[in-house]
This record gives structure tokens, C-alpha cells and sequence, in this order.
């Protein structure tokens, strides 16, 4: 019995408050630096053939989101091919990118420039916003490709 309850709060303990895993060698494929040097900003896509790409940010992630035809090696047919998951600017922790809530127009900056930290909570990010003068709080549905090359000042 106690081998089963044992068994059961790893199983959870993994679930949750998981730590984003990054090898000293992931290299972010937008930016081409090693991820593992901000992991407050780290952000990694599984796509359907299961390899992982790492990301320097959440930027970066979404660049590649939105245009994943601009890395055919990827094979991505469309956006739902893809698990993304981002790191929570706090605490480190991996959380679903479609989950979490990101801060727009924050004195932060990650190693790809004006980025969109990630939270959790949209009461973390807020919390964040009003400390480092965020503009706004959005949720994934919110980030546009627009944005994106707004944030890389590459409005088209």
C-alpha cells in the first residue's frame, strides 16, 4: 500500500511543478543561442514526429507557431502537430503555452529582445505587469503573428 501511495505522489510531483529540462547543448532555433543560459525564458515545441525544438523565449516560439513552413526539416502541417510548452517567468516551472498568460510591453527583455514573459496565472502576470510597467495581459488566443513582428519590429 505504501508502495502504491509512493508511487502515486512521484507520478504528481512530476506532473506538477515540473522544472522546464534543458541540455547544456539546446540551441533556441529562431536566435541560435543556448537556451539554457535564460531558462526564465525557455520555451520548447514537440512536433508529431516527437522531436523537441528549443526557443530562447516565448517570441520565438511563436514565430515559430505561426510560420512553421519556414523550417520544412519540421514536416508541420498545421498548428495543432505541435505540444508547446513555456516556462513560468517566476518560478521556472514548465506550463502549457496555450495555458499560460503572457505580459506585453514590459521593461524585461530576453535574449531575443521585447518579448512576452509567460505565467501560469494571469494574477502572476499581472502582478508582474504592473512591477516591470507591462502594457497589457494576454492569453494565447491573444498573440498574433502582428504582434510577434511588431515585437521584432518587422510590421509587413
Amino acid at each position: 500500500m505504501i508502495k502504491k501511495l509512493l508511487i502515486i505522489a512521484l507520478a504528481v510531483g512530476a506532473l506538477f511543478g515540473a522544472k522546464m529540462e534543458i541540455s547544456k547543448d539546446a540551441t533556441c532555433l529562431i536566435r541560435k543561442v543556448k537556451v539554457y543560459q535564460a531558462p526564465e525564458w525557455a520555451a520548447t515545441i514537440q512536433v508529431r514526429s516527437g522531436d523537441i525544438i528549443y526557443f530562447s523565449s516565448p517570441k520565438s516560439m511563436f514565430e515559430f507557431y505561426f510560420e512553421p513552413s519556414r523550417w520544412p526539416e519540421y514536416q508541420v502541417k498545421q498548428n495543432d502537430d505541435m505540444r508547446m510548452n513555456v516556462t513560468d517567468y517566476d518560478t521556472l516551472e514548465k506550463i502549457s503555452a496555450r495555458e499560460a498568460f503572457y505580459v506585453y510591453g514590459s521593461q524585461k527583455t530576453s535574449p531575443a529582445g521585447d518579448d512576452l514573459p509567460a505565467f501560469a496565472s494571469k494574477e502572476k502576470a499581472e502582478k508582474f505587469a504592473k512591477k516591470y510597467e507591462g502594457r497589457r495581459v494576454l492569453d494565447f488566443s491573444q498573440v498574433s503573428n502582428g504582434l510577434i513582428n511588431l515585437l521584432n519590429d518587422k510590421l509587413r
